[in-house]
């Protein structure tokens, strides 16, 4: 599978950020019938229609096998996390799986800062995020919050202590 990541740096504070900035989007695929079984053997998930073709197609009437919903999660926390870099942390995120990626499909994954808040001693940004294919078909979109240290060259501490107003 091909991994293409977009340029950019990670943001080294909060006062790097702004309203509208993009997430260096991150690209996966296209998927093939290996990376869906991995993934399968990896997470114990072995629902038929991520390796059965004859299962998923002729029982389930789907169009081919599907990508995981769990891998898709997963490349949707690697996208924050990478721009994050070393400095912040991934808070919350949510998603939702509103369409089908299969086989043969390329995902692009990104995303755009849509809030930017202090609380305590943090800076919040808010991220509108979501998985694309090839078609443009936006079929995992998603919110998160990721934290970020007030002044470049600090970092938020381990273990995280989320902000008193949450």
């Amino acid at each position: 599978m091909v991994e293409r990541r977009a340029s950019g740096a990670s943001p080294t504070g909060f006062h790097d950020i702004r309203v509208g900035d993009s997430l260096p989007s991150l690209q996966k695929g296209p998927m093939t019938a290996l990376h869906l079984m991995r993934w399968s053997a990896a997470v114990e998930n072995w629902h038929r229609i991520h390796y059965d073709t004859e299962f998923a197609v002729g029982h389930d009437g789907l169009p081919e096998r599907l990508v995981n919903g769990s891998w898709k999660q997963q490349v949707l926390v690697q996208l924050v996390k990478d721009w994050v870099g070393d400095t912040g942390w991934l808070w919350k995120i949510s998603l939702q799986f509103r369409g089908m990626d299969v086989i043969g499909d390329t995902l692009t994954a990104w995303g755009t800062v849509t809030e930017l808040r202090q609380a305590d001693d943090v800076g919040l940004a808010e991220c509108e995020i979501g998985l694309r294919n090839q078609r443009g078909e936006e079929t995992t979109p998603g919110r998160a919050i990721a934290v970020f240290p007030l002044a470049a060259g600090d970092a938020v501490g381990y273990p995280f202590v989320p902000p008193r107003e949450h």
